[in-house]
């Protein structure tokens, strides 16, 4: 079972995380700052460090540095608080894993830890698989889970994709895999040291941008310097405004050889382009090899292999997971579930009943009543309406409620 030291210094995030990550299978320790965190990590090796940037008397980011010079392989997530990236960039150029912008969903927040560890495990790997033959590639096969048709299709257009160093755009609704497939790509660069440089662009800032991504002269930020021999994924490309794509098609012209660019969208980019709220110049630049990722609904004959990963990954303090199985009345009520949330949904559900059921049989009665009592799914209007409704939402509690401004960030063209 992975291990996780969280460290704050407000112990009701302690409490809340608690409650959230430990019913997911991992074990949680604590500390209040990062002096003591240090102490612990030293003396307990945790697998993953979990902290926040903004604590005393040392704060997150020195305690990264400190982490990275006891143990380079330490894996650290940050947290920050702050409406800008430049935090969260800081962070990475000085060895974080990855960050975290509060406030964060769960299911951010656990999809967060769980490829934590995906990436220790391949560190793992790859220090025992060869010596002097370079990295070895994630194992799509094995991440990519499904024999139905549209998941066969996908894993081929993956192996094809893994071979060469073309722009991708991965489209798709939340919670399909995008991210999944972006790691496999990277990975597939065979360089042990390449960065993957994460952005999320719904959550950076116009300076952001300029800054980390577009620099001086077209010549490319602290983005795209560090994601040089490596991987620069740019999350919810649509949101990016305008007058920074359009920038964006002389960087790439200038530094794309330098690095895999992996985007991902949850939206027809193609007719917002022909409606000109997305510059044509960078769709095309990006979109010539698409990856359409199919929604778990359309894959629901995929359903017991997935049931059987998410048992392997499981844990169960009675006995083992692997041993429990679904029963046909509740393989068909997981099967006719709209699975709004994707496979994200799909992993916290199976996640949670394996770890708490007390019987090694499951009935449909053991479902959550929102998988079992549902009788009609929204439509995909409605889902993108839902989703929109989240982004405006946080909007808002970043601008600190202030509805003015949260208005003028969001008629701003994205």
């Amino acid at each position: 079972m992975a291990s996780v030291l969280i460290v704050d210094d407000l112990l009701s995030i302690h409490e809340m995380l608690e409650a959230v990550i430990q019913p997911t299978g991992f074990l949680t320790s604590f500390a209040t700052d990062g002096e003591k965190a240090l102490t612990r990590y030293k003396a307990e090796k945790f697998d993953l460090v979990l902290a926040d940037i903004d604590m005393k008397p040392m704060d997150g980011i020195t305690l990264l540095k400190q982490l990275k010079a006891y143990e380079p392989s330490a894996l650290v997530i940050i947290m920050t608080a702050y409406a800008s990236t430049e935090s969260a960039v800081q962070a990475l150029k000085f060895g974080a894993f990855d960050y975290l912008q509060k406030p964060f969903r769960v299911d951010e927040l656990i999809a967060t830890l769980k490829r934590g560890i995906e990436f220790k495990q391949l560190q793992t790997e790859r220090a025992s698989a060869a010596v002097g033959q370079g990295a070895k590639p994630m194992d799509i096969d094995g991440r990519l889970v499904g024999q139905s048709t549209v998941m066969r299709k996908l894993i081929q257009q993956v192996r094809k994709l893994a071979a060469v160093k073309t722009p991708v755009l991965l489209v798709g609704e939340s919670g399909t895999g995008k991210v999944t497939v972006a790691e496999l790509l990277h990975a597939a660069t065979g360089a042990p040291e390449a960065k993957m440089i994460r952005i999320d662009c719904a959550l950076s800032s116009e300076a952001s941008f300029r800054q980390g991504l577009l620099g001086q002269n077209g010549s490319g930020g602290t983005w795209v310097e560090q994601a040089t021999g490596g991987t620069l994924f740019l999350q919810n490309f649509e949101s990016m405004p305008l007058e920074v794509q359009k920038e964006l098609v002389s960087v790439l012209r200038n530094t794309a050889q330098n690095f895999r660019l992996i985007c991902t969208t949850t939206q027809d980019l193609e007719a917002l382009t022909d409606e000109g709220k997305f510059h044509d110049d960078l769709f095309y630049r990006v979109a010539s090899l698409p990856v359409n990722m199919p929604p778990l609904r359309e894959r629901t004959d995929d359903i017991p292999l997935l049931i059987k990963r998410g048992l392997a990954e499981a844990a169960n303090p009675q006995f083992d997971a692997n041993l429990i199985e679904f029963t046909d009345d509740a393989l068909a009520v997981l099967g006719s579930y709209g699975w709004p949330g994707n496979l994200t949904e799909f992993w916290q559900v199976i996640t949670q009943i394996a770890s708490s059921t007390a019987t090694r049989i499951v009935t449909s009665q053991q479902l959550p009543p929102r998988v079992r009592e549902v009788k009609s799914w929204p439509t995909l209007a409605e889902h993108l309406a839902a989703e929109e409704k989240q982004y405006r939402e946080a909007v808002l509690r970043a601008c600190g409620g202030d509805k003015a401004t949260a208005d003028r960030l969001l008629s701003a063209p994205r």
